[in-house]
Protein backbone atom coordinates (compact mmCIF):
# COMPACT_ATOMS: atom_id res chain seq x y z
CA UNK A 1 0.00 0.00 0.00
CA UNK A 2 2.47 2.74 -0.68
CA UNK A 3 1.66 6.54 -2.22
CA UNK A 4 -1.30 6.86 -0.29
CA UNK A 5 -0.28 10.75 0.24
CA UNK A 6 -0.57 13.17 -1.92
CA UNK A 7 1.60 16.10 -0.98
CA UNK A 8 1.71 20.29 -1.78
CA UNK A 9 5.06 21.63 -0.17
CA UNK A 10 5.63 25.18 -1.28
CA UNK A 11 9.28 27.18 -0.03
CA UNK A 12 8.62 30.87 0.63
CA UNK A 13 10.81 33.56 3.08
CA UNK A 14 13.14 30.78 4.22
CA UNK A 15 9.87 28.68 5.36
CA UNK A 16 8.14 25.66 3.89
CA UNK A 17 4.24 25.29 4.00
CA UNK A 18 3.03 21.11 3.99
CA UNK A 19 -0.09 20.14 2.87
CA UNK A 20 -0.78 16.85 2.82
CA UNK A 21 -4.05 14.26 2.39
CA UNK A 22 -3.62 10.71 3.12
CA UNK A 23 -5.77 8.23 1.37
CA UNK A 24 -6.63 5.94 3.90
CA UNK A 25 -9.44 4.23 5.58
CA UNK A 26 -8.67 4.68 9.13
CA UNK A 27 -10.73 1.56 9.83
CA UNK A 28 -11.55 1.91 13.78
CA UNK A 29 -12.39 -1.74 14.34
CA UNK A 30 -15.71 -1.42 15.75
CA UNK A 31 -18.02 -1.13 12.48
CA UNK A 32 -19.75 -3.93 11.43
CA UNK A 33 -20.02 -4.91 7.63
CA UNK A 34 -23.81 -4.15 6.66
CA UNK A 35 -23.98 -7.62 4.62
CA UNK A 36 -22.04 -10.02 6.84
CA UNK A 37 -22.57 -8.70 10.00
CA UNK A 38 -19.02 -9.39 10.76
CA UNK A 39 -16.89 -6.83 12.15
CA UNK A 40 -14.32 -4.64 10.19
CA UNK A 41 -10.92 -5.74 11.60
CA UNK A 42 -9.08 -2.58 12.60
CA UNK A 43 -6.75 -0.37 10.10
CA UNK A 44 -5.29 2.77 10.74
CA UNK A 45 -2.18 4.63 10.80
CA UNK A 46 -0.49 4.41 13.57
CA UNK A 47 2.28 6.70 13.20
CA UNK A 48 3.44 9.59 10.87
CA UNK A 49 7.50 11.38 10.68
CA UNK A 50 8.32 13.57 7.66
CA UNK A 51 12.03 14.25 7.49
CA UNK A 52 13.94 17.19 5.55
CA UNK A 53 17.44 16.78 5.31
CA UNK A 54 17.78 14.28 8.06
CA UNK A 55 15.72 16.35 10.77
CA UNK A 56 12.31 15.33 11.74
CA UNK A 57 9.87 18.31 10.78
CA UNK A 58 6.89 16.67 11.78
CA UNK A 59 5.93 13.74 13.47
CA UNK A 60 2.43 12.61 15.14
CA UNK A 61 0.58 8.99 16.69
CA UNK A 62 -2.57 8.85 15.57
CA UNK A 63 -5.23 6.12 16.53
CA UNK A 64 -9.09 5.15 15.93
CA UNK A 65 -10.62 8.82 16.46
CA UNK A 66 -9.00 9.92 13.12
CA UNK A 67 -11.78 10.42 10.22
CA UNK A 68 -11.15 8.74 7.00
CA UNK A 69 -8.25 10.27 4.27
CA UNK A 70 -7.25 12.18 6.99
CA UNK A 71 -5.22 15.97 6.09
CA UNK A 72 -2.52 17.52 8.14
CA UNK A 73 -0.55 20.94 7.21
CA UNK A 74 2.36 21.84 9.06
CA UNK A 75 4.94 24.81 8.21
CA UNK A 76 8.77 24.34 9.36
CA UNK A 77 11.68 26.75 9.06
CA UNK A 78 14.16 25.44 5.97
CA UNK A 79 13.93 24.54 2.57
CA UNK A 80 14.12 24.89 -0.65
CA UNK A 81 12.56 24.68 -4.66
CA UNK A 82 13.77 21.26 -5.59
CA UNK A 83 14.30 19.70 -2.43
CA UNK A 84 12.63 16.44 -0.96
CA UNK A 85 10.45 16.00 1.88
CA UNK A 86 10.61 12.11 3.54
CA UNK A 87 7.16 10.57 4.47
CA UNK A 88 7.22 7.40 6.78
CA UNK A 89 4.19 5.88 8.02
CA UNK A 90 3.27 2.89 9.88
CA UNK A 91 -0.45 1.14 9.86
CA UNK A 92 -1.14 -0.65 13.44
CA UNK A 93 -1.50 -4.10 10.89
CA UNK A 94 2.53 -3.71 10.23
CA UNK A 95 2.43 -2.19 6.93
CA UNK A 96 4.81 0.49 6.06
CA UNK A 97 6.08 2.93 3.88
CA UNK A 98 8.36 5.86 2.69
CA UNK A 99 7.20 8.34 0.01
CA UNK A 100 9.16 11.28 -0.93
CA UNK A 101 7.67 14.87 -2.57
CA UNK A 102 9.41 17.36 -3.52
CA UNK A 103 9.43 21.22 -2.12
CA UNK A 104 7.79 23.42 -5.08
Amino acid sequence: MAGIFKVKAKAKDGMTKVKMLAKHVMETGQRKDKKTGEVIPAKFIQEITVQHGGNTVFSGQLGTAVSKNPYFSFTFAGGAKGEELSISWIENTGTSATETAKIK
